[in-house]
């Protein structure tokens, strides 16, 4: 039995305590059926209707206690913050209940995240960029002819390839007389920065939809990065909401003033969730944004008591890290053994998939050793994000609310004051 039909397994055992009748079997059709499925990468939601109608008949399927429960004890999979989000996600198609198909084909477009960044990580190319220690490539695009990333500066506007790390955007610019120049815009260290999206088009005309806009306080003018394409705007889309989040992390811990481990940590967790953002928007075509978004920091800062959130995230998970860390730093050594890194759960993860992200020129996984959380840490954490969805649903009803009395002339800020 492998991991993943075992983490199904523990959710089916969830709901249903003491009962065997759900537990897959390895040798179910639904098994040969997911592969094949897998091997033209088509989408699980544009399958033949009445196979997959078959498929639904013939499956045990999770709610969303159990998914929420179980999941985020492997930080690759889910984050407590984004779990209840990224359950809809998976079960937007299935009436809010989770097959063990659409869990196994986001786990595999995971797996493959993984080794496409691990991948591009390894190249040559990244090498030309002298990434800092513990700076990890988080996205790249422009790299290919038919998918050009154009940066625009004024009415200037060159082709070039764009990437994003846990630190910085970077762009190599593909200009004639030039070479191929990088230019590094930092996410990490200016706190007067804005990214949103914008129009572009040639010699400063803004007539399409496609790009970002990017200014900071370093900046004189500021940058748009065009992603153009046919269609709806998903590359720049995408690429916003990425940038943003590392944008939002960056600024969480520089707020906490976060160092060295717990700083890590906190890029730990957006880089999952960045990858799991990633791979839900591959196989299932979908980024959920807003409220629903899966990424946790961004999530944070959109929820109304967002602040109240990321209060517990920092007292009562990273504040403990610092005091588990101090702890340590003070016992000596048993037998002068050379002591190991304690680092957290998120951190842990990335390194046993050969992501380092401690700012360590020579650290090796082999000085990397687990931290355990302590049972009971997030009850407050869970609290917060309670209280914050709460307010959030009662936003949405207000505006729908709103967009019902638009045409009787109400003033719409008498049905928003409701959710104060």
């Amino acid at each position: 039995m492998n991991l993943r039909r075992l983490m199904f397994d523990m959710m089916l055992a969830w709901e249903n305590p003491g009962s065997e009748e759900g537990l897959l079997k390895n040798n179910s059709t639904l098994c040969n059926t997911v592969e094949i499925e897998d091997e033209d990468e088509g989408s699980i939601f544009y399958a033949n209707s009445t196979s997959l109608a078959v498929q639904v008949n013939d499956m045990k399927t999770v709610g969303l206690s159990a998914f929420t429960r179980i999941a985020p004890s492997c930080p690759i999979i889910a984050d407590l913050v984004t779990v209840h989000n990224l359950f809809d996600a998976l079960t937007c198609s299935s009436g809010g209940r989770l097959h063990y198909f659409v869990y196994d084909k986001y786990l595999k477009s995971l797996d493959r995240v993984f080794r496409s960044i691990k991948g591009v990580m390894q190249s040559s190319l990244a090498s030309s960029f002298n990434l800092d220690a513990g700076e990890c490539i988080l996205a790249i695009d422009g790299d290919k002819p038919i998918h050009p990333v154009l940066q625009h500066i004024g009415i200037s506007a060159w082709p070039g390839t764009l990437i994003l790390t846990t630190h910085a955007l970077y762009f190599q610019s593909i200009r004639v007389g030039y070479g191929d120049k990088i230019v590094k815009y930092d996410l990490a260290t200016d706190s007067n920065q804005v990214i949103k999206r914008d129009f572009t088009g040639p010699l400063g005309v803004r007539l399409f939809d496609k790009a970002v806009m990017y200014k900071s306080s370093t900046l004189t003018e500021p940058i748009y990065f065009d992603f153009p394409e046919l269609g709806s705007p998903s590359r720049r889309n995408y690429w916003l909401a990425i940038t943003r989040e590392v944008m939002q992390v960056n600024r969480f811990i520089r707020k906490f003033n976060l160092e060295d481990i717990q700083r890590a940590e906190a890029l730990s967790k957006a880089v999952l969730g960045i990858l799991r953002y990633s791979a839900v928007k591959e196989a299932f075509h979908i980024a959920p944004s807003h409220f629903k978004t899966t990424l946790t920091f961004s999530l944070a800062e959109k929820l109304p008591k967002g602040d109240m959130v990321l209060e517990a995230l920092y007292n009562n998970y990273f504040q403990l890290l610092d005091t588990s860390l101090s702890h340590l730093a003070t016992e000596p050594a048993v037998d002068k053994a050379p002591q190991t890194h304690s680092v957290p759960f998120s951190l842990y993860a990335l390194s046993r998939m050969g992501f380092n992200l401690l700012n360590r020129k020579n650290e090796t996984e082999k000085e990397i050793s687990f931290c355990a959380v302590c049972v009971g840490v997030t009850k407050s954490l869970e609290a917060a994000l309670q209280e914050s969805f709460l307010y959030s649903e009662r936003i949405e009803a207000a505006r729908a609310t709103v967009d019902q009395v638009k045409v009787e002339g109400l003033d719409a800020n008498v049905a928003l004051m409701q959710v104060c």
